[in-house]
């Protein structure tokens, strides 16, 4: 546990997470489908931000992410897309359980942020495996969930497949301990959270946001992906 750098993470994530609220309100309305009259109205992006102690519980909530993502991975360039993601997380975490959407206006540039940032610290690093991984994790993760929207997908939407992308590409850049316990714990959480959700009546168990157990699992994955790799040497 790196507490240095867990602790200035952490005072990283408070401060940006107060920015969480402006990014939610900056996300586009999605078109209307005429063809899905009876489709219920969402829940618009502008009163989502404007929720009563968001800004502090999504300040709050991205210093804890933000400070265990550091203490995991230390002072390294890979702390980069981390850091990157922790806030677009919470952010992404917060839409999805108000309007089980995941909006492909802040998924889509996170593709391209992450990339680069992952190859930047490929290229610090001297670690080019690192890089090759990482796209791997963008096929097993994004592919896994693709499969599964494939063969059914109204069990699934399709925002999940696309953040299942991003998430692997980080999660593979760590290597293949982090990459398959975060993928299979953001099941595992999914499944279990979603069970208890359903019994407190809380949610409709067929129609849950998976995509906030998505990134728990995430992170998850990060955390204990290096002691499931020791324990499999």
């Amino acid at each position: 546990m790196h507490l240095d750098t867990a602790l200035a993470c952490a005072l990283y994530g408070l401060l940006v997470g107060q920015l969480v609220p402006a990014l939610i309100a900056r996300i586009p309305e999605p078109k209307s489908d005429p063809e899905k009259l009876d489709q219920p109205e969402k829940e618009l992006y502008a009163d989502i931000a404007r929720g009563r102690g968001l800004r502090w519980r999504a300040s709050i909530a991205t210093a804890v992410v933000a400070g265990l993502l550091g203490g995991a991975v230390g002072w390294s360039p890979a702390l980069s897309f981390l850091l990157y993601l922790a806030p677009v997380g919470v952010a992404l975490a917060v839409v999805d359980w108000h309007t089980r959407l995941l909006p492909t206006k802040v998924i889509a540039p996170s593709y391209a942020v992450v990339a680069v940032l992952a190859a930047l610290s490929a290229w610090a690093e001297g670690d080019l495996d690192a890089l090759v991984t990482a796209g791997l994790g963008w096929l097993v993760a994004g592919g896994t969930f693709f499969l599964l929207w494939f063969i059914y997908p109204r069990g699934m939407g399709y925002g999940d497949v696309r953040l299942a992308g991003v998430l692997g590409i980080a999660l593979g850049y760590l290597g293949w301990a982090e990459l398959l316990v975060g993928v299979y714990a953001g099941f595992v959480v999914g499944a279990l959270g979603g069970l208890g959700l359903s019994l407190l009546r809380i949610v409709d168990r067929k129609a849950y946001p998976f995509g906030p157990f998505m990134l728990v699992g995430a992170v998850l994955g990060v955390l204990l992906g290096p002691y499931v790799a020791a324990w499999y040497a």
